[in-house]
């Protein structure tokens, strides 16, 4: 499949897979909030942490491909779902972005604290791969022995550069997608708390930019759109990653600039990979003719060299 919208769009519209018996926990965050984790047991002492993109949860497809190739291949998983995305509102004003690595570092420290896993890894597709990168610069050297590697997909590194491209013609559709369903957790959000968000004129945003400025700046203690997307972008932190990382955006990622395929962060740090293939869409890379799709493969290969 060649066509970039085609390999984004017919995975969540076509793909079928056979239902993963999840375990929800409810863990409770050091804010008293909430992050639903889907659990995925085989009796592993090895686990694999997968966190969703913008918008998803761990019933989309991409996550679920992920928890059946590798509970087949010998480890437990946990799909985390970020802040009010798993069906239920979470309890806070605040909900979850691109940069919030807060709550990855806690459900890391659960697992750790578990004391039932000899090592732990992370699969980030989109936006969750970004937090995961994000997350393992910040950690760096200091990161825990028990996180051995990590593997991400579509990732917008640098986010003003993403937001720029999502602006475009040709991504309309999704900018409507994702402006929709932001609105609709708002909704929810200023009925919850009165006065603290003013949906007057939503209709009229279009883009990232608007709202950003308007909704995720100032929600989460940002001036800004700009500075939001600054501080957040995980490419200013891929040269300290100290595990082995794997970073796999596809050159027609609908969804990417040219600031999202970082190669000279990978050619400077021999820890942080890069891949570039010509095909793949948005979390795409749709295969026929088996189970797994190869980014299931590829996550699985690279995380099984590591353990």
């Amino acid at each position: 499949m060649r066509h970039r919208h085609l390999q984004t769009i017919y995975p969540a519209l076509f793909r079928k897979l056979p239902r993963v018996h999840y375990e929800r926990v409810r863990f409770i965050t050091a804010d008293q909030d909430f992050l639903d984790l889907d659990f995925s047991r085989i009796g592993s002492k090895k686990i694999v942490l997968i966190l969703h993109g913008l918008e998803g949860n761990t019933t989309r497809q991409y996550v679920k491909g992920m928890v059946h190739i590798f509970n087949q291949g010998g480890y437990d998983t946990v799909s985390m779902n970020f802040r009010g995305c798993s069906g239920e509102p979470n309890q806070l004003l605040r909900f979850y972005h691109s940069g919030e690595t807060g709550d990855l570092g806690q459900v890391i420290d659960h697992l750790i604290t578990l004391d039932q896993y000899e090592s732990i890894h992370l699969v980030g597709f989109s936006l969750g791969g970004n937090v995961t990168l994000k997350y393992l610069g910040e950690q760096g050297a200091d990161i825990h022995p028990s996180v051995r590697s990590a593997v991400t997909f579509s990732v917008p590194c640098d986010l003003q550069d993403s937001s720029v491209e999502l602006e475009k013609k040709h991504n309309t559709i999704y900018m409507r997608r994702f402006i929709r369903e932001l609105g609709l957790k708002l909704q929810v959000k200023a009925q919850r708390f009165p006065g603290m968000i003013n949906l007057d004129n939503y209709h009229t945003i279009k883009s990232f930019r608007e709202f950003d400025d308007r909704y995720t700046a100032p929600i989460h203690g940002f001036p800004d759109a700009l500075t939001y997307w600054d501080r957040c972008s995980s490419k200013p932190f891929l040269e300290n990653i100290r595990i082995p990382t794997l970073l796999v955006n596809a050159l027609d990622d609908p969804f990417l600039g040219k600031g999202s395929f970082p190669y000279e962060a990978a050619a400077r740090n021999p820890h942080f990979y890069l891949e570039t293939p010509s095909h793949g869409g948005h979390v795409g890379f749709v295969t026929f003719g088996g189970t797994f799709y190869w980014s299931e493969r590829r996550a699985f290969g690279f995380i099984s060299r590591n353990f």
